[in-house]
């Protein structure tokens, strides 16, 4: 799949994969991701973590390239941090031939975002009845099961990422009342039905 311009994806290696499989370090990243930039006190309290970890963490992300320096944003000793990517991309070719360290780093990365991912569902299930009635009316937790072979799966794939980044910029300026981030999902797997 080609990369979106401007480095706003950025594909895992081996090397970026070890950096970032840590749980607090991914919450660290989507934290400065979506939350925009902050400092390592900032992302403790939001977080419920020590400074100190926080602060460690995010050398961390920085020594991998995951987040920078935002400057523009301190004043005195405040360190400010910013993520450098708008999303991340992890394909299992990585995995060829690696040893047991990648990946089990692959496989706590893999199952860290499925759990991201459930959490942000079960926060709009909760809080979805304090949006506006036109995001109720507007939001899909929909499945389906398909027979395909792995070449329609990976075109089907394809596809769906290939719309979702049609719509990636059609709303840019956050001052628009009607507005909101919306996230989407999309999981494709095979599963067996006996």
């Amino acid at each position: 799949m080609e990369e979106p311009p401007d480095g706003q994806i950025r594909s895992l290696d081996a090397r970026s994969l070890r950096g970032l499989a840590h749980p607090l370090r991914m919450q660290l990243l989507d934290a400065l991701r979506f939350g925009g930039p902050a400092t390592a006190s900032q992302l403790a309290t939001k977080l419920g973590e020590s400074s100190g970890a926080t602060s460690y963490h995010l050398r961390q992300l920085a020594a991998h390239g995951f987040i920078e320096d935002a400057p523009e944003h301190g004043k005195g000793r405040e360190r400010w941090w910013k993520a450098v990517h708008r999303g991340l991309r992890f394909d299992d070719s990585v995995l060829t031939g690696a040893g047991p360290d990648l990946r089990g780093a692959a496989e706590l990365y893999l199952h860290e975002v499925a759990n991201t991912q459930t959490r942000d569902l079960s926060t709009w299930l909760g809080d979805r009845t304090t949006w506006p009635d036109e995001w109720n009316l507007t939001w899909d937790m929909s499945s389906a099961t398909l027979r395909l072979t792995p070449e329609l799966t990976r075109e089907l794939i394809e596809k769906m990422h290939a719309l979702v980044d049609e719509y990636r910029n059609r709303v840019s300026d956050e001052s628009d009342a009607d507005s909101a981030r919306v996230r989407i999902h999309t999981h494709a797997f095979p599963i067996t039905t006996e």
